[in-house]
């Protein structure tokens, strides 16, 4: 049974994609994958978040301000992105459920896809609010190393068994609700795998646009 909001649309309507993250660095493991699943699902841009951190949480190696200008350095580079400093800017941290609501009282003819991976989407029914989540947005899981749909316990076999779409243009006819496994892209490199990596430039330069590499580099972070 698939129970995805059926909605009349507007074919001019925005498709955006939301890619969340500390990007603690941004790297060519969060961009490539993402520009191949944007061209997969014919999206119009692709919104880059910045994660907030928490006061209670392990802090991130550059600041904030720092993560937004290597974010605005990509979408510098590749027209598909554009960045969203809205977490960065509040005091407290949101729900995803809140941002997403935001997002679409401002724009609310667009049709929203939120990116997650397959490491976060095991445990997507732990989530605040994640019923009405589904109710804003597509999710599109992408693969991770070790992680596979038999991850799923019962509850998140159910929702993907009641919610996935099999192509793209099923979710072109919905508003929201869908969940959709995009294609796997293999890239295996992670932020904290190049910030490990960043006492060897050479090494962790193949891995980042040369903006950023640069800015890192500038900014002296990461023992560069």
């Amino acid at each position: 049974m698939n129970t995805t909001k059926q909605v009349n649309r507007n074919n001019n309507a925005e498709n955006i994609g939301i890619l969340g993250g500390t990007f603690d660095p941004i790297h060519y493991g969060h961009i490539k994958p993402t520009l191949a699943a944007a061209k997969w699902l014919a999206l119009d841009k692709v919104k880059l978040m910045p994660a907030h951190i928490p006061p209670h949480k392990p802090t991130t190696y550059a600041s904030s301000k720092q993560r937004l200008a290597m974010v605005k350095l990509v979408c510098q580079q590749y027209p598909t992105f554009t960045y969203d400093a809205r977490e960065l800017n509040r005091n407290t941290p949101s729900f995803t459920v809140e941002t997403l609501q935001e997002i679409k009282a401002e724009q609310p003819n667009s049709r929203l896809f939120f990116f997650i991976g397959m490491d976060s989407f095991i445990n997507f029914c732990t989530w605040h609010h994640y019923p009405k989540i589904l109710q804003l947005c597509h999710l599109v899981v992408s693969a991770r190393p070790n992680y596979t749909l038999t991850n799923l316990d019962d509850l998140g076999k159910n929702l993907l068994n009641k919610h996935q779409l099999k192509s793209p243009s099923q979710a072109k006819i919905c508003d929201a609700g869908g969940i959709l496994l995009a294609p796997e892209y293999h890239y295996d490199i992670s932020s904290t795998a190049i910030r490990e990596i960043f006492n060897t430039p050479k090494i962790a330069k193949q891995h980042l646009p040369e903006a950023v590499f640069d800015y890192i580099v500038e900014q002296k972070l990461y023992n560069s």
